[in-house]
């Protein structure tokens, strides 16, 4: 009785590729609820302001969302600015100027985290909260 020996795989024979896997069917969907969740702390951080006091909606532009916030920005004692105008720097500048410089910054902080393509984002300015210090751009 002869027996016929199989040769044994050498520790040095690669392991044959695995198959890729299939892709999985089913979709993604981030609610609006998120989305409005993740624009009001984006743009309370890069405010500097609480995100309770950011209200964010959105609307279609042609295809891609829109951003509306609404909030009320921290400015100096008036005082403060009399006695020392250079104070309103130290708050990050003027008013619109800050607006205008977190638009860019929140809308790529948006799409980063979500995925999801904004057109614009529109800051509406609807108080100011006087305080002693704030946080600068």
């Amino acid at each position: 009785m002869t027996t016929a020996s199989v040769p044994a795989a050498s520790p040095m024979t690669p392991a044959p590729p695995l198959r890729e896997p299939a892709p999985l069917t089913g979709h993604n969907r981030i609610t609006t609820q998120a989305l409005t969740s993740l624009a009001q702390a984006a743009a309370a951080d890069v405010l500097g302001v609480p995100p309770g006091q950011v209200r964010a909606s959105f609307s279609d532009d042609r295809g891609l969302l829109a951003l509306l916030l609404a909030l009320s920005l921290p400015v100096p004692p008036l005082a403060r600015v009399l006695d020392d105008p250079g104070v309103v720097e130290s708050f990050g500048g003027p008013l619109l100027g800050r607006a205008e410089a977190a638009r860019t910054p929140i809308l790529e902080r948006i799409q980063e985290l979500s995925g999801a393509r904004l057109s614009r984002v529109d800051i509406r300015i609807i108080g100011s909260t006087v305080t002693r210090g704030a946080r600068v751009l």
